[in-house]
């Protein structure tokens, strides 16, 4: 007789480009996230929760690869019903393209304008990389349905509001906004106006590589080529001197006030009709917002902003944070952008053929709770529940009245489920929870009307110094009347900060 194969347990792992997290960190985000909601809630956003799942249909255009419905998302195939094939389904990629669904979906109930703002993980299958994962966490607010460049301004104040909100001070963080109606009036002086151009999309490619070569290095790569860091020949796109210096003006038009950038703005689109609009909206928005008090040091026009350029179709706005932090080799650099967003057109065209104008942001979370670790604004363990021992298993009732008492109190506490057998079990898992404090009420203690209260931070702190004779004396553990055993443990958890 064959001997039957045992099935090979399951390994104890995540998925590649996916993590588990624990205790603070969940916390710290969902207090973010809650900072965070109370700004957009301020300026008057709703909040939307979607599906986590949307049809590949839907998602549409905001696929990488709409041939491959799973290439860049999770996506599977339902069962196919009769003749008919079963639907791609997909994990939503980000919080935008479900937005283009729900307003389409529910345009008639919904207001004109519709201000949602949307926070939740989003998947992408994507390749992990360090800090990089194929999980994560948006935190969006849009505007639907109006082209008013009030719209615009609110979201960048909003923005501003938000970082501050969560601790990052003035001076430590740059709004920055531009717009793509411009980039699109240099172009056109550069005779480079129609869409899908050839020439055109190789300028749209140089021109985000300008925050990593800057200026001369943009100009090399439109006309003849440059050397890359390893020495590599990068090949030009092949534009004459004067066709790339449109482009160099426009990118380095940044003055120190402005009045002055939008002037330079102006001479960079030269007639462009639609190169004029894009600055008159930058000068609406600056106006707007100096009129709520946002000076530049807080919210600026800077058309050295490019990322998101090919996407959007308006103003475009980036957050970034100014600190210096130490990287992985101890070497000094900005933390840099934490959130981005912008104008767009075809959000919910696709679904109704009708063009509805929008503006919207993402805050990176995950980027902003990595910017105030590295600032040692947040971190740290997260102090534990008071653990109230049991000595006594048959009194189970009488400790479980106690932390009730606890709770309804406001203090967070618990009881020890585990083996009460070994006492000394009992405190080492009160130090893995990171406790303040146990309480302690033996049959003694019981018929006394006592208790015994051990403040497990300071005696942590003793034992780190102390001699065996005074750990023995044990200065941190208390006895307390049982009916002053609340204001006890409110006095250890003042003392240690936690109050």
């Amino acid at each position: 007789m064959a001997k039957v194969k045992k099935t090979p347990r399951p390994k104890a792992e995540t998925p590649k480009g996916f993590r588990d997290y624990f205790g603070t960190e969940v916390t710290e985000r969902s207090h973010m996230l809650s900072q965070i909601a109370r700004v957009y809630h301020r300026y008057g956003f709703e909040a939307l929760e979607s599906s986590a799942v949307e049809t590949v249909e839907a998602l549409g255009k905001f696929l990488p690869d709409v041939d491959r419905p799973n290439e860049g998302v999770f996506a599977w195939q339902e069962d196919a019903e009769g003749d008919k094939p079963g639907d791609w389904l997909a994990l939503r990629y980000d919080l935008t393209a479900p937005l283009a669904r729900v307003y389409a979906q529910h345009r008639n109930d919904l207001p004109t304008p519709y201000r949602r703002y949307a926070m939740g993980p989003v998947w992408r299958n994507e390749k992990p990389g360090p800090g990089r994962f194929r999980q994560f966490y948006q935190c969006d607010a849009d505007t639907v349905g109006t082209s008013s460049m009030a719209a615009d301004a609110e979201i960048c104040a909003m923005l501003a509001d938000c970082l501050e909100e969560v601790g990052i001070p003035r001076g430590d963080y740059a709004v920055r906004v531009n717009n793509r109606k411009v980039l699109n009036g240099v172009l056109e002086t550069m005779g480079l106006s129609d869409e899908g151009g050839a020439d055109r999309d190789a300028v749209l490619r140089t021109i985000d590589k300008f925050d990593k070569v800057g200026a001369d290095g943009v100009r090399d790569l439109l006309t003849k080529g440059r050397l890359d860091a390893s020495g590599a020949f990068i090949d030009g796109v092949g534009l004459s001197a004067d066709q790339a210096e449109p482009v160099i003006a426009f990118l380095t038009s940044k003055a120190d006030d402005p009045a002055r950038t939008l002037a330079n703005l102006r001479a960079a689109v030269g007639g462009s009709a639609v190169g004029a609009e894009g600055v008159e909206e930058l000068e609406t928005i600056a106006a707007l917002l100096d009129g709520q008090g946002y000076d530049t040091g807080r919210i600026d026009i800077d058309p050295s902003v490019v990322r998101g350029l090919g996407y959007y179709t308006g103003p475009v706005f980036e957050a970034e944070l100014t600190f210096e932090i130490l990287d992985e080799k101890g070497r000094k650099r900005q933390f840099g952008s934490v959130s981005g967003g912008g104008r767009y057109d075809g959000l919910v065209k696709r679904f109704t053929g009708q063009e509805v104008p929008a503006v919207g942001v993402s805050i990176g979370v995950d980027r902003l709770l990595a910017a105030l670790h590295a600032k040692g604004r947040i971190g740290g363990k997260e102090a534990g529940p008071i653990v109230v021992t049991v000595m006594d298993r048959d009194r189970m009732a009488d400790y479980m009245a106690i932390v009730a008492e606890l709770r309804n109190a406001g203090l967070r506490a618990e009881v020890y489920l585990g083996n009460p057998k070994n006492f000394g079990n009992q405190l080492k898992y009160a130090d893995k929870r990171q406790s303040p404090a146990a309480v302690i009420e033996g049959a003694d203690e019981k018929a006394r009307g006592v208790v015994q209260v051990k403040d497990l931070i300071l005696g942590a702190k003793i034992a780190e110094n102390a001699t065996l004779e005074e750990w023995k004396e044990r200065p941190s553990q208390y006895e307390v009347p049982r009916a002053e055993l609340v204001a006890k443990l409110r006095e250890i958890l003042a003392e240690n900060g936690l109050g």
